[in-house]
């Protein structure tokens, strides 16, 4: 009489086992897997291979991408799924099986669940193995890939309780559709740091900012956000599977109360992720951070060797932008021999982290902390033009930003006046200072005609005139009829 009861405890799991198998080899999700893996090649692999090889750039930017491609075929193959029993009329014959109802349904829910998490770790390791052969300093960001992950798990209960609840051939389309632009509509709703909305899985920073090239290199990526989001897909899984088995019909009393538990942490855990989110806020260093949940060593800077090209005066930049060295080095030098050697002149051109700062309604300022000339001997301070939001550029697009932005905050640096976002302050400052950049002032003016005979003085010649009247200049003491 004690026998049975061991020989079905010892039956029981093997039984799952074959219930699973049986999922995995006939899931919709496996002929969806070519059809996802070409998704991400078309929207996430090419953008991201288009991006300069900085983890951060790369990383990032696949997390969006990637949640968007998952959230179409995910959702969609689930819901499928989900309505299969009822689609096909089987549920009063499968009511005579064995298993209960919900064990059935964890089983298709895993089948499907482990074929997509098949399909986003070979699309996300293509695209990390690519990167480590490209990047030329630091490794792998694996929050990013963490939350995306966990993503996957999130939608495939997403569409298979839409499914199983409202089961019919439109469901799956149609809940595909609306959770796609729930989640884009989500991000349209974050405003500051402190929205509650960047708890989408869209969300890999600060969503004002866009793919921003200046986070997480200078300072470690803070985990805060992706905590935060990590808890909130777990717990809207576990809600949503949980919903499932309190349904009638699908297993026991004992079953059904423990869907409801598990239901309801569930829903306590997302509740709580929902209320971190609307903690946080921007960083100085441009990441989101949230009180309860931060580290505070993720305020140190990260150490680094700088790697540096050989003009008259060296430009200095962080390893990981050492693509950006070359044209860096070519757009500042013919402007740095002419600097060299000068009262004041700077003996390094050294890159340096920007600072962030959260500014009325959505915007971010960006900018230093300090000034732009510092120390002894003095060291210019370099921002590229990528560190300051906006689109991320190619080597080229970068030495035409430098050769038109970074190459007149460094004279103006030099000789006084006001940098790319200032005019000059005195006239003779304008017009050395547009002699010298190539950049055309307005014919038959004072200023204009100054700059043109200065222009065309051989370089050594303004080499040797400014190391004499160059403090005069600086100061603003020099007229126009005193240049040469």
């Amino acid at each position: 009489m004690t026998a049975a009861p061991a020989m079905r405890s010892r039956l029981s799991l093997p039984a799952s086992g074959r219930l699973l198998r049986f999922e995995v080899r006939r899931n919709a999700m496996l002929w969806m897997v070519p059809l996802t893996a070409a998704l991400f090649w078309l929207i996430t692999y090419r953008r991201s291979m288009a991006l300069p090889p900085l983890w951060n750039l790369r990383a990032m930017g696949m997390q969006a991408g990637t949640v968007s491609v998952f959230a179409l075929t995910v959702v969609g193959v689930a819901a499928w799924t989900g309505s299969r029993e009822r689609r096909h009329a089987m549920t009063d014959v499968l009511e005579g099986t064995a298993r209960p109802r919900w064990i059935r349904q964890l089983a298709a829910w895993g089948a499907t669940t482990g074929w997509a998490w098949l399909a986003y770790l070979g699309c996300v390791g293509v695209l990390y193995a690519a990167t480590a052969r490209q990047a030329t300093w630091g490794g792998p960001l694996w929050w990013p890939a963490a939350v995306g992950a966990a993503s996957v798990p999130a939608f495939s209960a997403i569409g298979f309780a839409a499914g199983a609840l409202r089961p019919s051939r439109f469901t799956a389309p149609l809940v595909a559709i609306v959770t796609f632009f729930a989640l884009q509509l989500s991000v349209q709703m974050i405003h500051g740091g402190g929205s509650p909305w960047q708890i989408s899985p869209l969300v890999a920073g600060p969503w004002q900012l866009g793919t921003d090239a200046g986070v997480a290199t200078f300072y470690p990526y803070v985990p805060d956000l992706p905590v935060a989001q990590l808890l909130f897909l777990a717990g809207l899984t576990a809600m949503l599977l949980g919903c499932l088995g309190m349904s009638a019909g699908a297993g026991g009393p004992w079953l059904r109360r423990s869907a409801a538990a598990i239901t309801a942490a569930g829903l306590l855990v997302s509740g709580s992720a929902v209320a971190l989110a609307g903690t946080g806020r921007l960083d100085p260093q441009g990441m989101i951070a949230i009180p309860a949940l931060h580290d505070a060593s993720s305020d140190r800077p990260i150490p680094y060797t700088p790697v540096c090209g050989g003009a008259a005066i060296p430009v200095c930049l962080h390893p990981a932008y050492a693509v950006y060295l070359p044209p860096v080095t070519a757009a500042l030098e013919p402007l740095l021999a002419e600097l060299a050697g000068l009262p004041g002149a700077p003996v390094r051109i050294s890159q340096t982290s920007a600072v962030y700062r959260q500014e009325a309604g959505n915007g971010v300022g960006i900018g230093l902390s300090g000034p732009i000339i510092s120390g002894t001997p003095p060291v210019f301070r370099l921002l590229l033009p990528n560190q300051l939001g906006g689109a991320a550029m190619t080597a080229g697009e970068m030495a035409a930003a430098v050769h038109t932005e970074t190459r007149r905050d460094v004279l103006a640096a030099v000789i006084g006046g006001g940098g790319a976002k200032a005019a000059a302050t005195s006239p003779a400052q304008e017009a050395v200072s547009a002699a010298m950049l190539g950049i055309a002032t307005e014919p038959g003016t004072p200023v204009g005609a100054k700059a043109a005979r200065f222009a065309v003085l051989p370089p050594a010649a303004r080499h040797a005139w400014l190391a004499e009247h160059l403090l005069a200049l600086r100061s603003g003491d020099l007229t126009l009829a005193q240049l040469p």
